[in-house]
């Protein structure tokens, strides 16, 4: 199957009343292991690359990986831009052949965020890309994301902002962080539900490693359509190579350790699929 658009499977997921996982992936074993847990699971999955990650190895790098798994899968498979910092990154991905495009003006005064991402819409309309943005900040710090304490997404806003820009998708900033969570997060699901009555598009849930899953399902029962999951992928791979690695002291076969990591993201990324409701949604 070719790459899709989050485009139709959002939509899918907010008729259907559940979210589809969207996980961040930083190398070849990682695509395998989300992919391989998408379809054990038939769900539709988003598999996204922040900007960090690009620098990393390159959009096209990452790209030809989620190309080929998406090739050999026969369930929905989307590859994201996510955190896009800038309209020249939007831009790039676009052009390479992202099929949904994160841009992340939320940096911004409300204003210069409208403007850079109605312009990601306007560039990526003709293609029918998906584009999310994002309103309010998401708090925490991640690779080179860094959203101080955050700020929440005023409802208000959100209806006038999704009304100029046209996107696809609102990520809302409701009390979730990026990284590694000091306590349980606090979520205003009250807000969200507010931002739900005013607007239509699908709803994103940023930060969702470490939420407790009571709270990402009260969510999506709320307006959420995406959850993004990528400190705990991180860990989970990180998990099964250095067990693997301890246990196997002489080991110099990358293939052997990097198959225990692949397993400790898999299991992780069939759980959060449950948990996401979007087993047996592809």
């Amino acid at each position: 199957m070719e790459l899709v658009t989050t485009k139709d499977i959002l939509k899918k997921a907010q008729e259907g009343k559940y979210a589809v996982g969207a996980f961040n992936v930083e190398n070849m074993e990682m695509v395998m292991a989300v992919i391989s847990a998408a379809e054990e699971m038939n769900s539709p999955v988003i598999m996204q690359t922040t900007p960090s990650t690009v620098k990393y190895a390159g959009l096209d790098y990452f790209l030809a990986n989620a190309k080929v798994a998406a090739s050999r899968a026969k369930v929905p498979v989307v590859m994201h831009l996510d955190h896009g910092s800038s309209f020249e990154l939007a831009s790039e991905a676009f052009r390479t052949g992202y099929t949904s495009i994160m841009i992340d003006g939320s940096h911004s005064s409300f204003e210069d965020n409208i403007k850079i991402s109605k312009a990601v819409v306007d560039m990526c309309k003709s293609s029918g890309i998906a584009v999310e943005a994002e309103l309010g900040k998401v708090g925490g710090k991640e690779d080179d994301l860094d959203g101080g304490d955050g700020g929440f997404t005023d409802p208000k806003e959100a209806k006038l902002f999704v009304e100029k820009t046209g996107v696809d998708s609102l990520a809302v900033a409701i009390g979730t962080a990026h990284g590694l969570y000091k306590g349980e997060p606090k979520l205003d699901l009250d807000r969200l539900s507010q931002i739900k009555e005013v607007v239509s598009i699908p709803l994103v849930l940023h930060g969702g490693s470490g939420i407790p899953d009571s709270k990402v399902q009260e969510s999506i029962k709320r307006g959420i359509c995406k959850v993004n999951y990528a400190t705990e992928l991180r860990i989970a791979f990180t998990k099964g190579v250095t067990k693997y690695l301890e246990e196997n002291k002489d080991t110099i076969d990358p293939k052997k350790y990097n198959k225990s990591g692949m397993e400790e993201v898999k299991q992780f990324v069939k759980e959060k699929i449950k948990v996401c409701g979007c087993e047996n949604r592809a």
